[in-house]
Formats: structure tokens, C-alpha cells, sequence
């Protein structure tokens, strides 16, 4: 069986997400956090980076959650295609 699609699938996801949560860290430093694009792009976010901002203090006004975030999303994606590729 062939899963190139579903892994390609993985991918883009993992790619857009990627980019979802690079734009929501850099524009924190820019926009006010009642901007709709701010808010709009938290929304998505930040139900993923609460569990972590539990576990991983932030270091002063450093928060590392975002890059603790995109480590996992890569992990995972790549664990997933790896699952796909031994099967296949």
C-alpha cells in the first residue's frame, strides 16, 4: 500500500503549523495583543503552547514555548512518517 499521499498530507501540515506559530511569536513582538490578526492566530496556538508554558518556566522575559513547540510538531511528523514508511 502506498501512503505518499498521507505522508505528503503530514508534511504540509506540519509545514503550515510551522509557520502559524512562527508568525504568532513574531508578531507578538509587533501588534497589540487585541489586533485581529494577533488574536485570530493565538486562537490557534495557544491551546497547544498553554500544556507547555505549564512544564517549562519561562527563563526572565524569554518564553520558549513556541520553540519547545515546533521541536514536537517536527518530531512527531517525522515519527508518523516513519510509522508510514516501515508499513509501506
Amino acid at each position: 500500500m502506498d501512503f505518499s499521499l498521507l505522508i505528503q498530507l503530514i508534511r504540509l501540515i506540519a509545514q503550515i503549523f510551522t509557520w502559524i506559530i512562527i508568525a504568532s511569536a513574531l508578531l507578538s513582538f509587533f501588534l497589540p495583543p487585541y489586533h485581529p490578526v494577533r488574536e485570530a492566530l493565538d486562537r490557534i496556538v495557544e491551546p497547544f503552547l498553554t500544556p507547555i508554558r505549564r512544564v517549562v518556566p519561562t527563563a526572565g522575559m524569554f518564553d520558549f514555548s513556541p520553540l519547545i513547540l515546533l521541536f514536537a510538531i517536527e518530531l512527531v511528523s517525522r515519527i508518523l512518517i516513519a510509522i508510514l514508511l516501515s508499513i509501506s
